[in-house]
């Protein structure tokens, strides 16, 4: 794998047109999981993903370690498949969380990759990795995208600045 900035320019087009996939995940995802804690999640439109793709791959360094794990996943194929479980696991996560950006969504988007690796499976010609490289977009993006209601507006945790001796 060489990476250039046009072989990321053109992963992040092959990321972008995957909304057709990707986006029925995501929402897929969202409605198990909203059902599952008793809240509403907002679905996700195929253009919110594409802009959100644009957002990530706008930051250089995010882009290119995206551009480098989404590859790999497409590209993994073990004989026999199971040898190969453990890594196109690690990668799955390690794309999430890169996807969803730093702590604490990237720890959220790593455990909803697991999830949503059972909710999607590629067909016996795909590459084992091709399953997991949908499931950690469909994780990364639905942990990064608003819709969730505790995502909105500020942490009730915060502490305002200069306010230690107030307490």
């Amino acid at each position: 794998m060489r990476l250039t900035p046009a072989a990321v320019a053109d992963e992040r087009d092959r990321l972008r047109d995957r909304a057709d996939v990707v986006v029925p995940l995501i929402n897929d995802a969202r409605d198990a999981l909203g059902e599952g804690f008793g809240v509403d999640v907002d679905a996700v439109t195929a253009p919110e993903y594409r802009r959100e793709v644009d957002r990530v791959f706008a930051d250089g360094d995010r882009a290119v370690n995206v551009a480098a794990l989404a590859g790999l996943l497409r590209d993994l194929d073990v004989e026999g498949d199971y040898p190969g479980f453990v890594v196109d696991e690690l990668l799955g996560r390690r794309l999430a969380s890169t996807v969803a950006g730093g702590q604490p969504l990237a720890l959220l988007a790593e455990a909803t990759f697991h999830f949503a690796d059972t909710r999607v499976h590629g067909t016996l010609d795909d590459a084992a990795g091709a399953d997991d490289l949908d499931a950690a977009l469909a994780a990364g993006f639905q942990t990064r995208l608003p819709g969730w209601d505790w995502r909105e507006g500020d942490s009730p945790f915060a502490v305002p600045p200069g306010d230690a001796g107030n307490r």
